[in-house]
């Protein structure tokens, strides 16, 4: 590995961990170039087993033979590994570092939403939700409950948002996802049929027979405050609401993403 011990915080390279935007590390001008940044041994073993290209690892010194000695062991022999102590780490980042490592990677090329979707059954797409707790509470839900992918309208928050991956525990990079434009008219050529989570009238309960004999089905979610429009709502196939008890009107997005993923999943079309 090639270590640099950082004495101090005017190092360029050292831009990508603390002073650099989510916005810049994106490179929405130049995907091809974008990183983002994964938090704690656990998430970028993940991210590495799942064949994203490590750019730099910032490590505290303990950590280069403790927890993260693996993941020094995997890295090129080239690859930047900058540490020094704790207190300048935080300086440096603006926090203390969860286990005391971050590893810059290299973002993959967007995939094809028919790539993503040809053998996926059951499917979830994020609908302009912005909140980064919420992506990765969803992804989080829909790894461990079987869905086979996950979508997200352009208006929603960046999966490899730093907050959104560690509160996903990495499952951003086990479940498939890719970015679409308009869930019912990208997907009903695809053979799905929709189901919008909106309070209406006419919305039957999450566990009605006729969603679990559709053969596929992508669940829309949409944001807290405002809910889906109505131009979704309207062309999608299927209302779909969570019965709630003692007045409650309904459950924070992640949560009921996660009741709608397990009632979803154990589908078993005839």
């Amino acid at each position: 590995m090639k270590l640099t011990r950082i004495t101090s915080l005017d190092n360029p390279e050292l831009a990508m961990f603390g002073t650099l935007t989510e916005a810049q590390l994106r490179n929405r001008l130049e995907p091809e170039k974008g990183i983002f940044i994964a938090e704690s041994p656990k998430v970028i073993r993940v991210a590495l087993n799942a064949g994203y290209q490590p750019v730099a690892l910032l490590c505290e010194e303990k950590h280069l033979t403790g927890d993260a000695a693996d993941i020094v062991e995997r890295l090129p022999e080239d690859l930047p590994v900058y540490t020094g102590d704790r207190t300048l780490l935080a300086s440096l980042t603006g926090y203390t570092l969860t286990r005391g490592v971050l590893c810059a990677m290299r973002r993959k090329p967007e995939p094809p939403l028919a790539e993503i979707c040809r053998d996926a059954r059951r499917v979830v797409v994020i609908d302009s939700v912005v909140d980064t707790t919420n992506i990765g509470s969803i992804f989080r839900s829909a790894a461990a409950l079987g869905i086979d992918a996950v979508l997200l309208t352009r208006t929603s928050c960046d999966p490899l948002n730093r907050r959104a991956i560690r509160v996903s525990m990495g499952t951003v990079f086990q479940v498939p996802w890719t970015w679409i434009d308009d869930p019912n008219r990208d997907l009903h050529p695809l053979g799905f049929r929709t189901a919008a989570m909106a309070l209406r009238g006419n919305s039957i309960n999450i566990d009605n027979p006729a969603l679990h004999r559709e053969p596929r089905l992508a669940l829309i979610m949409g944001t807290e405050g405002d809910g889906l429009a109505d131009r979704v709502i309207n062309e999608a196939d299927h209302l779909v609401c969570i019965p709630m008890a003692h007045g409650v009107d309904s459950l924070n997005v992640a949560a009921a993403a996660a009741v709608a993923c397990w009632e979803l999943s154990k589908s078993s079309p005839e």
